[in-house]
């Protein structure tokens, strides 16, 4: 009986709507005139101003102050590096080489990674630049161990002399974004440190790698 309520509800409303529609066409036949909608009209986009327009575009693409900054991480550098697999074990450590170079005019830098993990050889290539518009720093990683591309944004604090980008990357276990974050901190013209966290395996903040880097002599 349950079931049967449901298909008499629904045949009654077909029949209804058929009436209806019935109806409604014997309306539009016996009414002396019919009226059609229209649209109400929209005032036209207005064009954005010309000189306003050349003027973002012009403070868009000039590299400023903070592309002059990441400037001063070119050349070649080696690095003492410190990974954790899980918390409670002990890490690993491994050296590495990085090479990095301005492109497109001084607007981004790519970096060159060589260096071992778990034994293994691991390349990697990272862009940042410096969004002139959003006032913030975007960066990317790609390497040999994985075939996502991780995705950070950040600021510079003067006062520490650290960079702090945060973003995602694809977790392989099961194909989510995983949050990621680095800390990079000025030491001098010739060294920096950076820290690298992202989720553990309980889904939880873990510091995943430390380095210390040193420019190449």
């Amino acid at each position: 009986m349950k079931r049967f309520i449901p298909a008499v509800f629904a045949a009654s409303l077909i029949l209804f709507s058929c009436n209806n529609t019935a109806d409604s066409e014997k309306a539009k036949t016996d009414s002396p005139a019919t009226v059609s909608a229209t649209k109400p009209e929209t005032a036209p986009a207005t064009p954005p101003d010309t000189a306003a327009m050349n003027k973002a575009f012009a403070e868009f693409m000039a590299p400023g102050p903070m592309h002059k900054w990441m400037e001063k991480t070119n050349g070649t550098w080696e690095a003492d590096i410190t990974q954790w697999m899980d918390p409670k074990a002990p890490p690993m450590k491994s050296k590495a080489t990085l090479v990095q170079s301005s492109i497109l005019g001084g607007r981004y830098v790519t970096t060159k990674f060589k260096g071992t993990m778990m034994g293994a050889p691991f390349e990697g290539l990272s862009t940042m630049g410096y969004d002139n518009a959003k006032k913030i720093f975007v960066s990317t990683w790609i390497d040999n161990l994985g075939t996502g591309i991780v995705h950070m944004t950040g600021t510079y604090n003067e006062t520490t002399k650290t960079l702090s980008l945060k973003g995602y990357q694809t977790n392989a276990l099961n194909g989510k974004d995983g949050n990621i974050r680095e800390e990079m901190t000025t030491i001098d013209d010739d060294s920096y440190s950076m820290v690298m966290y992202g989720d553990g395996f309980d889904g939880k903040e873990m510091k995943w790698m430390e380095a210390t880097v040193r420019r190449k002599k």
